[in-house]
């Protein structure tokens, strides 16, 4: 089964690509095929440590990340039709109650960030972490509050590393999406 993620991830990877591009100016070069070879790990990982319900969160995940981290731009027209199909994906894991529970959470949390700093935070990423809420939470309320602190720890290291680097003020701006879903990523699979 993780093998067929595998290549089902290299194929929605390359899709992934495709759509990225459509929202850059620059598309990206078919070689190497970063977005593919990224998808289809995550998938593979995924479907692995946590099986199938939660492989179409994984390449709405990845999907979000490619295209955050290119245009800075979360799109609607993908965070908002993956509620439902993330709902209906974890629906078999008999955990869909505390799921909606905890991406209604998450999203009200990230909300009040917005309202007290709209300059450092996007709409986009309130809605981004309503879908992390959801998976999070599927999996117990613990794995909800790490997924949603993980995410913010790695934005700030990768804040701090601008800084000591020099490549960035305190008032640089940079996709927070790939950090709140790796944080996500990296704490539901370890959480089994």
């Amino acid at each position: 089964m993780v093998a067929l993620m595998a290549l089902a991830g290299l194929v929605c990877g390359h899709r992934i690509r495709t759509l990225a591009d459509s929202y850059d100016d620059l598309p990206e070069p078919a070689w190497p095929p970063k977005a593919e070879l990224v998808t289809a790990a995550v998938t593979a990982l995924v479907a692995w440590r946590l099986g199938l319900p939660y492989v179409p969160f994984a390449v709405i995940g990845v999907a979000l990340a490619v295209i955050d981290w290119r245009t800075t731009i979360l799109p609607d027209a993908i965070t908002l039709p993956a509620y439902p199909i993330t709902a209906l994906a974890l629906l078999p894991t008999g955990e869909l109650p505390r799921a909606l529970a905890g991406g209604a959470a998450l999203t009200a949390v990230y909300g009040l960030l917005w309202l007290l700093r709209p300059d450092a935070l996007g709409l986009g990423d309130v809605k981004l972490a309503g879908l992390i809420g959801m998976a999070g939470a599927a999996l117990g309320w613990q794995a909800w509050v790490v997924a949603a602190f993980c995410g913010q720890l790695l934005g700030a290291l990768y804040a701090l590393a601008l800084l000591a680097t020099g490549r960035g003020t305190r008032d640089t701006q940079f996709p927070f999406g790939p950090f709140m879903l790796l944080g996500a990523f990296t704490v539901l699979c370890l959480d089994t």
